[in-house]
């Protein structure tokens, strides 16, 4: 499509993005796919693991260990996923051919940028959060004994007096601290929301991602807030609803994890979930970078004067978006240097 370049509103911006994701369904969800196998295949071997350490429905240290793991593995590949998903959305936003192939084409040359981006993201924005539950559970888990392995032992350990007050000083530290550090985190998040985007649409390395994003998102912290918000609600939302089964069996065997029959189906109906929802936060926060460039620095008109050959195609301030790669073997070309769209069909 050859998108309206103009400032939006966020109901705007939401409805560009259910139109990109309507119009463009199996580009977007085939990108996402990729992401979510690996999630599947990850969750997989995390039962099989917690099966070989015979935890069988306890929770463990070793079996939290390897959650966090997991975990962090993948916030990075996330990030490679959201950069597939942003080069697509700019060549689709700007009315170029893109397909899954040549998204995750274009993201192999500079992999080691994206991680290396995400690396930084998760330690400064969620260090203090991460250093905060850790503590907690570590001292939960060195006083409680027998927690989620021995019921018996862990209500012993709970009725000691001295067990009890040790405990319960850790919980209310936790959520006393816990509500500053939240909002660290969120703020801190909205700073670099726009980092990956800049990424790469402007071929920025991770530094000047990041400061490229605070400038950009500076003035509309709110905004980026509440698409992020809608779109949580929402995958909240599916996500209740598919695995409610699995929030029952949490309930009935508290400090227990399901059954490996349960956690299975979980992990196959977590891959269609993620699969469908997957590309919508990554969608809408680039649609916003491109919003804000268009308020901020007058994008829209670049681009139509550019369309109209009034100015050089290169970019300015290192910007090089990759084209679409005709084949596999074929360099990437800056997005600007394909033919563009006409003038006309750039405002309404």
């Amino acid at each position: 499509m050859e998108s309206d370049l103009r400032p939006l509103t966020l109901g705007e911006i939401l409805d560009r993005t259910a139109q990109l994701y309507r119009n463009n369904f199996l580009l977007f969800a085939g990108i996402s796919a990729v992401y979510a196998a690996v999630v599947l295949a990850l969750g997989l071997l995390q039962i099989g693991i917690n099966a070989a350490l015979h935890t069988g429905s306890q929770v463990t240290g070793a079996a939290l260990v390897v959650a966090e793991v997991i975990g962090i593995f993948l916030f990075l590949f996330y990030g490679v996923v959201m950069a597939a998903v942003s080069r697509a959305v700019a060549w689709v936003h700007l009315g170029q051919p893109a397909t899954i192939r040549s998204a995750y084409l274009g993201t192999l040359p500079r992999l080691g940028r994206y991680l290396w981006l995400m690396t930084m993201a998760f330690f400064i924005v969620f260090a203090p959060l991460t250093l905060l539950y850790g503590g907690f559970m570590a001292v939960f888990t060195h006083y409680v004994k027998g927690f989620g392995t021995d019921p018996a032992a862990q209500q012993a350990s709970m009725s000691n007096p001295n067990t009890l007050m040790i405990v319960g000083v850790a919980s209310l530290l936790f959520f006393v601290l816990m509500l500053p550090v939240s909002v660290y985190t969120i703020l801190m998040g909205l700073r670099y929301s726009l980092s990956v985007p800049a990424c790469v649409v402007e071929d920025l390395k991770a530094r000047a991602a990041i400061r490229r994003s605070i400038a950009l998102a500076k003035g509309a912290w709110g905004r980026i807030f509440l698409l992020a918000l809608l779109i949580g609600v929402l995958k909240l939302g599916l996500v209740f609803v598919t695995q409610i089964f699995v929030f029952v069996a949490a309930f009935k065997h508290p400090g227990q994890m399901p059954g490996p029959g349960i956690q299975v189906l979980s992990q196959v109906i977590g891959f269609f979930t993620n699969t469908f929802l997957g590309p919508i936060f990554a969608m809408g926060v680039t649609l916003f970078y491109y919003d804000q460039r268009v308020r901020k620095e007058g994008f829209d008109i670049e681009w139509m004067m550019q369309a109209a050959g009034m100015t050089p195609p290169a970019p300015a301030a290192g910007e090089a978006a990759d084209a679409p790669p005709a084949e596999a073997a074929a360099p990437l070309e800056p997005a600007l240097n394909t033919e563009p769209p006409q003038p006309e069909n750039l405002h309404e």
